[in-house]
């Protein structure tokens, strides 16, 4: 008996279309060429000759005969009804995922935020979009604004939460998403943690841990800034890349720093945070994407 897997693709490609296969399946299930001719919705003359054809395409036989009816399949028949089955069934999958991902619906969102994110609006944001859209798979990636910025013009990143400005903006549309402000944040056991009125003025001769300038340009200046204004300019002890890591060396008292007031339950007990009442403390936290998928399309609009 010929080999159905080395017989078809000899065929050419759309000799074997879906129809085809679906009418073969519908005769082999209904053993009746009038039953399955009803199933299909066309008369009976019109299927024998189908399912003659696709035998005479095939080169073997795949039915078993008898008057209008089914007596059996094949081998051949057999193989071939269970791999048309198999190739429907991905057709339908095929065609309703196309569709869902084209509605937004399914698919993949790979997301990059700034750590400070974590703690303003992103994580109802998901929860939300997770209720909306459970079948999107959403990937999360903590990174600076300018890895995020590096992610979604390589193509490793769908979407961003990012501290403007950012560098090379063209092409990448920015939404409004949160808003934060800076505040002090130093060791729970330093000289001026008892401070309760603590000023940017009175840490001016102490040691800084800061964001480096290539990782997030914006919040690196609106800290300098802020010190100028202040009367000072920061003595950079050590650079983090991370807020996460800026704060982990404040716990151990490598230096103070200026961070986003959202972050204030991040090791409480280790970390003193004193607001600031500085003109130019506040900042805006942004969306930012490029070439939206409808998938991200659909996250941006709840974001919104």
């Amino acid at each position: 008996m010929p080999d159905i897997s080395k017989i078809v693709p000899a065929l050419g490609r759309g000799m074997i279309d879906l129809r085809k296969m679906e009418q073969f399946v519908a005769v082999a299930e209904e053993r009746h060429f009038h039953r399955a001719a009803n199933r299909l919705g066309m008369s009976q003359p019109p299927l024998t000759v189908a399912i003659r054809k696709l035998e005479e395409d095939l080169g073997v036989g795949l039915i078993e005969r008898g008057q209008n009816r089914v007596l059996g399949l094949t081998a051949a028949g057999l193989t071939f009804l269970r791999e048309a089955r198999e190739t429907l069934r991905q057709a339908d999958h095929a065609i309703t995922t196309a569709r869902e991902t084209a509605a937004g619906r399914t698919g993949l969102i790979r997301l990059g935020y700034v750590g400070s994110a974590l703690y303003g609006r992103l994580p109802d944001t998901i929860r939300a979009f997770r209720t909306a859209r459970p079948d999107v798979r959403l990937e999360l990636r903590e990174t600076t604004t300018a890895s995020q910025v590096a992610g979604l013009r390589d193509g490793t990143l769908d979407a961003g939460v990012v501290i403007p400005p950012i560098a090379q903006v063209a092409g990448i549309d920015l939404h409004d998403f949160d808003h934060d402000r800076l505040c002090i944040a130093l060791s729970s056991d330093h000289h001026l943690a008892d401070k309760v009125d603590l000023c940017l003025s009175d840490i001016a001769d102490e040691d800084f841990v800061l964001w480096p300038m290539v990782e997030g340009r914006g919040f690196h200046l609106q800290v300098i800034r802020l010190c100028a204004d202040a009367g000072f300019v920061p003595r950079v002890a050590q650079e983090a890349h991370g807020m996460h890591a800026v704060l982990s060396l404040v716990a151990v008292g490598a230096g103070v720093a200026v961070v986003p007031e959202s972050m204030r339950p991040f090791r409480p007990e280790q970390i003193t945070y004193r607001s600031t009442a500085a003109d130019g403390a506040d900042f805006p936290l942004c969306l930012a994407v490029l070439e939206p998928s409808p998938a991200v399309a659909a996250f941006a609009e709840i974001a919104s």
